[in-house]
This record gives C-alpha cells, sequence and structure tokens, in this order.
C-alpha cells in the first residue's frame, strides 16, 4: 500500500470480447480528438505566419521590428492570444450544456452537436475580414470542441471492455495527437502560398474533422449504459449483446442495471458529486485536468512556432519543429495505448512525470545560458537542434502518460450516477487552464523568460508526489466497480460507506456523513 498504490484486481469477467463492432465505434467517437487537436497544432502556426499577423495584428508586426524589444518580447500581445485562448472559454462554458444534453438525449447527440458548432466555426474562420469575425469563429470551435471533448471519452469508457478500456480510450488521445500533427504538416504547407492568404487554408481545413466527426455521430451506436440511462432496457440490452459479440450478458446487463438504478435515483449530479461518498471522484476530476495544464504541454502545443522563432530558429525551420515535435507526439502516444491496460495508470504517470521535469529544467537552462536573460545572446545550430530534441523528449513523455491519461482516469472512475457531473468537472477544468495558460504564455515568456521552464517544473513535482500518494491504481477494473478501488485506499476508504452495492449505489446511507 506505499504511495496510496492500492491495486484491486479480481474484477469480473464479464462475456464477450472485442469485437468488430465496438472497435469500429470507438474508432469513428475517437475522431472528436481531431476536432481538439487540429485546433491545438493550427494556432501557433498560424500565429506565427507574417500574413496573418500584418491582417489582424498590425501592432504585433511593429512589436517584432522594433529593434530595442527583447526576443523573448516580441510576441506579447493580448489580442493575439485572445484570439487562441477565446476557444477555450467557450469550451469551458459549453461543457456544462454538453453535460446535460449527454445525460438526457446521449453521448452521440453531443458529439453531432459539437462536430457542427465546430463545421460553422471553422467557416466562418476561414472567409474571416476583422477581428470580430475571427473570434466568433473561433468561440464556435470552442463549443464544438467542450463538446466533444465531454462526450467522447465517456462514450469510449462506457463501449471498451473492462480489459481493453485504457487502450480503446485512449484512441481519442491518439486522435489529438494525429490532429496536432496534421495541423503542422498543413501550417508549413500553406506557409509556402504566395499571396499571403495560405493562413486562410489552414484554418478554413478545420471543417474536414468536423464533417467527419458530425457525420460519423449520425451513425454512431449510443451505449448500453446511456440506453438504460434513459429508461431503454430491452434496447440496452439488445446493444450489449451487439456491442459484446454474444447474446451471454446477463451479468453485466444486470451490474448496468444496478448501476442505473442508482443513477435515477439521483435528480441532481451536480449536487451530489459533492456528497462525502464522491469525494474521491470530485478531487481527481478537478485536480488532473487542472495538472494536465501546468505540465506547460500547451506551452508547446499552442506556440511550439512561436517559442521556436522566439528561440532563433527561421520561419520555415520553426514549423517544421513544430512538426517534428508532433511526429513525436504522435508516436508516443502508441506506447501508452500499448502499455496502459498491461502495466497500468501509476507507472506511465510517475515515469512521465519524472521525465518532464528533467526535460524542463535542462530546456530552461540551456536557454538561460545561450540565449540570455535579456534575449540578446544567440544560439549556435547545435544548441538549437539540442533544444528541440529536448523538447521533443518532453513531449513523449507527456504523451504516454498526463496526455492520454488526463482524460481517461477522470472518465473511467465515477459511477453513472455522477459520471455526466464528473466529466463536465474534468472538461471545464481543463478548458479554464487551457484559456489561463494560453492567454498568459506570451507575456509570462517576456517577463519570467527562461524561469517560465522552472516555473512548469515546479509543478511537475508537486502533480507527480500528488499521484504517487493519492491515485490507485484501476487498470482491468470493471467501471462500474471502481469504488472498491477507493474503499481500498490508504485516504479515500475513511469517505466510502462501508456497504457498497456494484454499480457505485450506496445502500448504507448511515456511513455516508464523511470526515
Amino acid at each position: 500500500m506505499a504511495g496510496g498504490g492500492v491495486v484491486v484486481q479480481g474484477g469480473r469477467n464479464y462475456e464477450g470480447g472485442v469485437t468488430p463492432f465496438v472497435m469500429v465505434t470507438c474508432l469513428v467517437a475517437a475522431m472528436g480528438g481531431l476536432l481538439f487537436g487540429y485546433d491545438l497544432g493550427i494556432s501557433g502556426g498560424v500565429t506565427s505566419m507574417p500574413s496573418f499577423l500584418a491582417h489582424f495584428f498590425p501592432s504585433v508586426v511593429l512589436k517584432m521590428k522594433s529593434a530595442h524589444e527583447s526576443e523573448y518580447c516580441k510576441f506579447d500581445s493580448e489580442l493575439l492570444t485572445l484570439f487562441t485562448s477565446s476557444l477555450y472559454l467557450a469550451a469551458l462554458v459549453a461543457s456544462f450544456g454538453a453535460s446535460i444534453i449527454t445525460r438526457k438525449f446521449g453521448r452521440k447527440s453531443s458529439m453531432f452537436f459539437g462536430g457542427l458548432s465546430f463545421l460553422i466555426g471553422s467557416i466562418l474562420n476561414g472567409v474571416a475580414n476583422s477581428i470580430v469575425l475571427l473570434i466568433i469563429g473561433r468561440l464556435l470551435l470552442g463549443v464544438g470542441v467542450g463538446f466533444a471533448n465531454q462526450s467522447v471519452p465517456v462514450y469510449l469508457s462506457e463501449m471498451a471492455p473492462t480489459k481493453i478500456r485504457g487502450a480503446l480510450n485512449m484512441g481519442f488521445q491518439m486522435a489529438i495527437t494525429i490532429g496536432i500533427l496534421v495541423a503542422n504538416l498543413v501550417n508549413v504547407g500553406t506557409a509556402k502560398i504566395e499571396g499571403g492568404w495560405g493562413w486562410r487554408v489552414s484554418l478554413a481545413l478545420a471543417a474536414v474533422p468536423a464533417v467527419m466527426m458530425t457525420v460519423g455521430a449520425m451513425f454512431l451506436p449510443d451505449t448500453p449504459n446511456s440506453i438504460l440511462e434513459r429508461g431503454y432496457k430491452e434496447k440496452a440490452k439488445i446493444m450489449l449483446q451487439k456491442v459484446r459479440g454474444t447474446e451471454k450478458v446477463e451479468e453485466e446487463f444486470k451490474d448496468l442495471l444496478q448501476a442505473s438504478e442508482a443513477a435515477n435515483e439521483v435528480d441532481h449530479p451536480w449536487s451530489n458529486i459533492m456528497k462525502p461518498q464522491y469525494r474521491p471522484q470530485l478531487v481527481m476530476c478537478a485536480l488532473i485536468p487542472f495538472f494536465q495544464q501546468l505540465t506547460g504541454i500547451n506551452v508547446i502545443m499552442f506556440y511550439a512556432p512561436v517559442l521556436f522563432k522566439t528561440l532563433g530558429f527561421g520561419d520555415d525551420a520553426s514549423l517544421i519543429s513544430a512538426v517534428i515535435s508532433g511526429g513525436v507526439n504522435v508516436l508516443a502516444t502508441l506506447v501508452s495505448i500499448f502499455t496502459v491496460d498491461k502495466f497500468g495508470r501509476r507507472i506511465l504517470f510517475l515515469e512521465g512525470g519524472a521525465q518532464m521535469f528533467v526535460c524542463q529544467i535542462l530546456v530552461g537552462s540551456l536557454i538561460g545560458v545561450k540565449f540570455g536573460l535579456n534575449g540578446e545572446g544567440t544560439l549556435t545550430k547545435f544548441d538549437a537542434n539540442l533544444i528541440l530534441l529536448l523538447v521533443c523528449v518532453y513531449v513523449s513523455a507527456f504523451a504516454w502518460s498526463w496526455g492520454p491519461l488526463g482524460w481517461l482516469v477522470p472518465s473511467e472512475i465515477c459511477p453513472l450516477e455522477i459520471r455526466s457531473a464528473g466529466q463536465s468537472i474534468n472538461v471545464a477544468v481543463n478548458m479554464f487552464f487551457t484559456f489561463i495558460i494560453a492567454q498568459v504564455f506570451l507575456s509570462m515568456l517576456c517577463h519570467m523568460k527562461f524561469g517560465l521552464f522552472y516555473f512548469f517544473a515546479g509543478f511537475v513535482v508537486i502533480m507527480t508526489v500528488f499521484i504517487y500518494f493519492f491515485l490507485p491504481e484501476t487498470k482491468n477494473v470493471p467501471i462500474e466497480e471502481m469504488n472498491r478501488v477507493w474503499k481500498a485506499h490508504w485516504f479515500w476508504s475513511k469517505y466510502i460507506p462501508d456497504e457498497v452495492v456494484i454499480g457505485g449505489h450506496i445502500e448504507d446511507e448511515k456511513h455516508c456523513g464523511g470526515v
């Protein structure tokens, strides 16, 4: 039990296996990650294009030409960061509406609405001729991201068989990384378009993943959990048989039915999740996305081209460097997919944290020594390549730890009666701090300089210690039996009632007073 690393094994082995049906549905659902990923990758490249800056942010162009400006500060503009961050503020607000739709109308309805909103936003961004239209388009993109991020991880966790739930759920993160890589490649190509309108192509091509998401959602089945949640028992059983590829689903269906009955007794999941017996889920759904953003990963993903350009890389070199780091992101996510259900969540969290910490300290120190306090120094080709290598090692650590696990763990630990609320908290916290980081990064880079990397490294230490002591292992535990994990934990056990029925229903209410 050292360090809170309780491992509760021996969960029920339900009938059925991994069917082509469930693989296809999960693959289509995971395409929702392309929405998030494409936007993460496209923003930084577009904001480093001179033609885009000259069209919408001429003040930044003037600042870049000012000889007296510190190199760290040449992109510092609140309006420029608002272009990036406005999306995540909209996603934060949208996630709460998505929670209601996801619960009352099903997971696929949220995915459809998210894809449609993203499609409209991408069209507006592609034709925008003013800051106002540009920001409106970004806000609609944010609504799409909020709905997709709320519904897709829950959909994947509910569809997947227990033994490969981690791997299938990470299809969402895999799609995010592919979206980032594709966006980086698009930026390299569109930056070469003569006439300076390539940024329009970059922004408008967001319509492609939006169409995939919208059309895919129209043909997706809903999860057995969601069908039960809305009161259709027979339809839910038929769907479960189809998903598992066998008619022998009585045991799993019984557990789902118990979970659904418990959920239906809860009229207000938002107030329910505040009860003491759900304290572990509430804390994890809030702190895991909080820490995920304070790894500093979005400094790389949002602003990789801007960051590399600030450090002395040329225009093309900065975009290509972003492609390289994006490619590493995709490959490293595969590592997580193939290991998460074998080695567990905790070991990936802990190893990734240690690796990210070392890389951030080395990058900050190298920039400080070579680039100077005021950005007056220069980087040799060797220095630049070394920084890029360290960034790639850092990105790989995130990609097999906090990246996919930040979405997987919150989506699998909540019983059905609080699942929509828990996922909304996860998305809202994630989007809020994504917004904060996106909005203040360029200003932080200007004022903290290379110390910015030390800042994020400090948070990596805190969050790694938190995982070591407070997150139990959840691999191979059926999603409706997750309360057993908390009951066995050295800290969380005091919040869990003595008698817990499978499906998360609290039977012995006298023990629910909390501590």
